[in-house]
């Protein structure tokens, strides 16, 4: 069933669409030296994945172990437009060589408005104010399957030679490392920071963790850095990669352009998965998999996946908690 649009959801469309209607007015052109940088990190990696506790600002809380992990990883160019380059991320495991398709990263000049994490499996699509994305890049971040995990808004500052791009703080859900043994909280408040190196990228999180209620209300656990080391892998054999992207590229472009046709506009979506989202995860991979071995998948079972799992914002969404 369709849930009615809201005042504020009819409000916050007029104003996206007046900032789309003002940028398609004039051309943007994106800085070089930032698209550059943002280009920089397609490539093969050895990837580091480190996170820490650090600070605790709840009463009794214990620091839970850090966590360390690693990964082969190449980052492919899907996209490259002056204001918008798109970069999919894929998993190979060196032995045996299987490839997971792994997370997305999308980044848009002077974006007038991107989705964020409200709770309980929801995305709101919201307006940037025009003084935060004036010459900044919002570098939107999406799930295996293409669902939406966080956005943030920042500019690339190239001083003293090296390329840095900062976020604003904004709201995830749980990552993927953590739904399955934590049950104390339920979002991360997170500044993100990219920065280009020579022997590769990194890529550092300044988490902290947050238990939030329905009714708005907030209870800050403890703070967390992470740190993902990308650097430039020469051993490892990514054939297999670039054979399973070549295969179900069509195919993700499909699912792709279903989710931006719900985080496009406002009101935005919910899912009506477990946090996991394997539900959407499970049946996607598959038809990839299909894909991959010469079956054909029609539109219709695409959408047969999205019309179960999912739907658009309710009309009393969760408290907007942006700001608290």
């Amino acid at each position: 069933m369709k849930h009615a649009i809201t005042a504020s959801h009819l409000s916050a469309a007029i104003l996206i669409a007046t900032a789309l209607s003002a940028a398609n007015a004039a051309a943007i052109e994106a800085p070089e030296q930032d698209r550059e940088a943002i280009l920089a990190m397609q490539g093969e990696y050895d990837v580091d994945f480190s996170f820490d506790e650090t600070v605790i600002l709840a009463p009794g809380y214990e620091r839970k172990p850090a966590k360390r992990s690693g990964a082969s990883e190449v980052v492919i160019v899907v996209e490259d437009s002056p204001d918008r380059i798109v970069l999919q991320h894929l998993l190979v495991e060196p032995k045996s060589g299987h490839v997971t398709k792994h997370w997305r990263q999308d980044w848009i000049y002077e974006a007038p408005a991107r989705f964020e994490f409200s709770g309980d499996q929801t995305w709101t699509v919201q307006p940037i104010p025009a003084e935060k994305t004036a010459g900044a890049w919002t570098q939107c971040v999406y799930e295996v399957s293409d669902a939406p995990r966080y956005c943030g808004t920042g500019r690339w500052n190239h001083k003293y030679g090296v390329a840095t791009w900062t976020s604003d703080r904004s709201w995830r859900p749980l990552p993927r490392r953590e739904y399955t043994t934590r049950e104390d909280y339920n979002a991360l408040n997170v500044e993100n920071r990219h920065t280009i190196v020579p022997e590769g990228w990194t890529h550092e999180q300044d988490n902290t963790k947050v238990a939030r209620d329905a009714d708005g209300d907030s209870r800050t656990l403890v703070r967390e850095f992470g740190f993902n080391d990308y650097r430039r892998d020469s051993d490892t054999d990514f054939s297999p990669a670039y054979a399973y992207w070549k295969a179900t590229e069509g195919y993700w472009a499909k699912v792709r352009a279903r989710w931006d046709a719900w985080l496009s506009q406002p009101p935005g979506l919910h899912l009506k998965t477990k946090v996991d989202g394997m539900a959407m995860i499970v049946p996607l991979f598959e038809q990839a998999q299909r894909v991959q071995d010469g079956e054909p998948v029609r539109d219709a079972e695409i959408d047969a996946v999205f019309a179960q799992w999912v739907e658009p914002v309710p009309p009393s969404p969760l408290a907007d908690t942006r700001n608290r």
